[in-house]
């Protein structure tokens, strides 16, 4: 493989002296060109803060969705989530009991929700064959069944309702011991 880029460099380079647009004195004006822009810049300043203002009106721009989470118990809490965070960060954020043991790396179904409302479930992407898989180890798996981590704000999911089911199995929790390989 290097030795075909070599080949190609070198035969741009042959197309290019041969169309006159390379010369060998165009070294030297390379060289001063690199050299004027490695020289120190002496009084400009470069700054990487921002005003909190500023930071307060990007926060304030973004667009943001209504979600109902249904406890376990069945009181409700309603909260605002920007368009694009998941549900269970929206959860988290919002001090939602919705566990989420894999920190959103699909790698468990602690963070199981049920859509309540069928044409909500249907705005949805359709689930991923990870995103399955967990589901398979839910307590509690409807046809409306969703992880969490997967179920991404947009915009017309605003007024979605999301069930919490009565418990999860979080095997690291529940008495599970893995066997070495």
């Amino acid at each position: 493989m290097l030795s075909r880029i070599s080949q190609l460099g070198a035969r741009l380079l042959r197309e290019t002296r041969a169309a006159g647009t390379l010369s060998t004195n165009s070294n030297n004006y390379y060289r001063g060109q690199v050299s004027r822009h490695l020289t120190p810049a002496k009084s400009i300043l470069f700054s990487t803060a921002t005003t909190s203002s500023h930071h307060d009106e990007g926060s304030e721009d973004k667009e943001k969705i209504s979600v109902t989470f249904v406890n376990k118990d069945g009181t409700e809490k309603t909260i605002s989530v920007p368009v694009g965070m998941s549900m269970l960060e929206a959860a988290h954020e919002n001090d939602i009991e919705l566990e989420g043991a894999c920190e959103g790396s699909l790698a468990c179904s602690t963070c199981h929700v049920i859509v309540m409302d069928v044409k909500d479930y249907n705005k949805l992407e359709d689930p991923t064959d990870e995103e399955n898989d967990m589901l398979d180890l839910a307590f509690g798996l409807t046809e409306t069944s969703r992880l969490g981590c997967q179920v991404i704000a947009k915009p017309d999911l605003d007024g979605v309702r999301l069930a919490l089911p009565a418990a999860t199995r979080n095997f690291a929790v529940d008495g599970f011991v893995p066997k070495p390989h």
